[in-house]
């Protein structure tokens, strides 16, 4: 009786209240080597034969695998399935090393050395186990140049390919996969490290892969550019021991002997340090310093560093040694709280008390964006931004536009919207007041940042504030001066409340009006419904700047483009642009008028409005409209805009679809 009670119970709270059911795991993946007092391999074991634990708490193992690596020479490429075909076993009994250069640290000296050392190993040292990956970091960018493979003719010509690049005789390089496309644009907006953030990605790209992998990294040093990296480097060791990645760096330099006043490749400092040792041991703290950070991240990732060998090929040895036959291990850990925090590890056998175990200690746990430090969200940002795919957790649109400054440049005006509702979530828990974080970019066609954004917008979140941004947007606008072409423009939006992000992503074509013969030239063509005092906005970005070359400015009023085109019947309509005359005498005037179509049918069409070209290079001819929209059934229209030169004899036109509500 009393089972049918509680089921009675259980429906009556279901009637009344919405039940939601929510699960969260986090699989935790280990490798272990595991050997017995002779050295000997330790094979057989099944999942009742490890014990773990994390933070003192039993884990329960929930897969086991044993990878077994045979080490015979390699004699002849070995037969690996295709992925398409058998994608479960491709890498199953093979050892995967990846071979990564940094060029960007290596003056060509060592990129040789590090080249032909890598040559040498793929040459004669290589075994049946082997799968080398060939990867390279340089013009900002992480390429693979060869994936895992055991065949040395395509290792081969992948690091020859390298050498030939790197001496600047061929540049055709731009085809291959990369990752990472960051360049000096993006460091003007982080205080980062490129080859720590390279290393990143480099790590999360092997982390696709379930198997052990050995990182080895030819470079000349590696040296963190500030206090603030200590986040990029805890982000690039996370990323390692989560891609199950050793890292086995090797400095390219060699064993080295300095001369105590420096070689000629550098000036003398000079003064009093040259005769006190004072200089020598500047020299000789920055070279142990460029080191201490490799060190550091392969004692941290289970691998070693291989410092003052002139063998460049026994760094790769070690790695090739560290990785014999191992189980992959996973199990989903009991604490689920988001706190970031470094999470221990035990791992042990029942039955064999005295095996010697490898593995990595421990791992950090996911964070939540409330415990973020500054540091750390600086990382979200700039990874946001690197990633190919967008991020839609906060609702972000955007409108640019361009207007002809001179025979040269234009003036790019970027509105970006986001809907006012979306800060009810932050409303909700509690904040005063939030801010939203801009970041973004402009490159061009070859890949290129031409221009950087980075701003904030801080806002208010009394009651009145609130209720008036449910009905209205945050708006955050910028400009700025381009060349003609073809550009990419991405931005991202944070709330710095809850942590949300949206990215929009969009290409846009600046045409080079000079060219123009056979229209009428003009600017892109504005269509808003509000004007804003330049004193009266609901946050403080961009209050502060100057609004002197920005055409939408007239006045000391600002007229905000309407992203969504989308106008209320009870409201104006403003439209605004540009015509120029560059060629035409003074006080020739453009006449203009808008019409709207629907259904291939005109329905209605402004007054013509005529003007003369300002007293400038261009004849700059402003052209402005406001419309009452009274007259216009709701529904879905096409604007257009007709611009006419008598003179000259020239027209131009200008469409784009509009939406009329009531």
């Amino acid at each position: 009786m009393w089972r049918i009670a509680v089921a009675l119970i259980w429906l009556a709270l279901a009637a009344h209240a919405q039940v939601k059911f929510q699960a969260s795991s986090q699989l935790v993946v280990q490798t272990i080597s595991a050997v017995d007092r002779s050295g000997r391999p330790i094979e057989g074991l099944q999942i009742e034969d490890f014990t773990v634990t994390e933070d003192g708490v039993p884990q329960t193992v929930r897969l086991l695998e044993y990878q077994r690596l045979e080490e015979t020479p390699l004699v002849e490429q070995p037969s690996v399935p295709p992925p398409e075909t058998q994608p479960a076993i491709r890498y199953h009994n093979r050892r995967l090393l990846a071979l990564y250069f940094d060029m960007s640290s290596m003056p060509p000296p060592d990129q040789l050395r590090a080249l032909s050392a890598a040559s040498r190993f793929v040459r004669s040292q290589m075994t049946a186990s082997d799968l080398v990956s060939i990867m390279e970091f340089s013009s900002g960018a992480v390429r693979v140049h060869q994936d895992f493979t055991g065949d040395r003719g395509l290792l081969l010509a992948a690091l020859n390919r390298i050498l030939v690049v790197s001496q600047g005789l061929d540049d055709d390089d731009d085809d291959l996969p990369s990752a990472f496309g960051q360049d000096d644009g993006e460091f003007n907006i982080f205080s980062t490290d490129r080859q720590m953030s390279a290393l990143q990605t480099a790590f999360g790209m092997l982390g696709r892969l379930n198997e052990r992998k050995a990182l080895v990294y030819f470079a000349s040093g590696l040296r963190l550019s500030g206090v603030d990296n200590q986040a990029q480097l805890r982000a690039t060791l996370n990323a390692a021991i989560r891609a199950n990645v050793s890292f086995f760096p090797v400095d390219a330099r060699g064993l080295t002997a300095q001369a105590p006043l420096g070689d000629a490749a550098r000036a003398s400092q000079g003064g009093q340090g040259m005769y006190t040792g004072g200089v020598a041991m500047v020299m000789a703290g920055s070279l142990q310093r460029s080191q201490d950070t490799l060190y550091a991240m392969a004692a941290d990732t289970g691998g070693k560093a291989m410092f003052d060998y002139n063998d460049l090929s026994m760094g790769i040895v070690e790695a090739q040694r560290a990785a014999a036959s191992y189980y992959v291990l996973g199990y989903y850990s009991t604490n689920t709280a988001p706190d970031g925090k470094w999470r221990r590890i035990r791992i042990s056998l029942r039955e064999f008390p005295s095996a010697k175990l490898d593995y990595r200690q421990g791992y950090f746990a996911p964070k939540e964006f409330r415990k973020f430090t500054g540091a750390d969200k600086e990382r979200q940002l700039e990874e946001a931004l690197m990633l190919e795919d967008p991020i839609t957790e906060l609702t972000i649109a955007m409108e640019v536009n361009y207007f002809q400054l001179n025979r040269a440049e234009y003036y790019v005006p970027v509105m970006v919207k986001i809907p006012g509702s979306e800060l009810a979530l932050a409303r909700r828990r509690g904040a005063e007041r939030t801010v939203i974080d801009f970041i973004g970019e402009i490159k061009n066609d070859h890949g290129s940042t031409i221009q950087n954004i980075r701003d904030k917008v801080d806002i208010e979140l009394t009651n009145s504030t609130a209720a008036e941004l449910v009905k209205r947007h945050i708006q955050y606008d910028s400009g700025y001066t381009l060349l003609p072409g073809s550009y990419t423009i991405k931005v991202l939006a944070r709330d710095n409340e809850t942590g949300r992000i949206g990215t929009y992503l969009s290409r846009f074509t600046i045409p080079n009006l000079n060219r123009e013969a056979q229209r009428v030239p003009t600017s892109s063509v504005v269509l808003s419904s509000q004007r804003i005092d330049l004193r009266d906005a609901l946050y403080t970005a961009g209050k502060d700047k100057t609004q002197l070359t920005n055409p939408l400015v007239r006045n000391g009023q600002k007229l905000i483009p309407s992203v969504t085109r989308v106008f209320a019947r009870n409201r104006e309509m403003h439209v605004y642009l540009q015509a120029y005359q560059p060629e035409a005498a003074g006080g020739q005037p453009v006449a203009a008028y808008v019409s709207f179509y629907r259904g291939g049918v005109k329905v209605f069409e402004s007054p013509l409005v005529t003007a003369a070209g300002l007293n400038d290079r261009l004849r700059t001819t402003p052209l402005a409209f406001t419309l009452t929209l009274g007259d216009l059934a709701a529904g879905r229209y096409t604007c257009q805009v007709t611009v006419l030169d008598p003179a000259a004899g020239k027209a131009a036109f200008w469409q784009a679809p509009v939406m009329v509500v009531q």
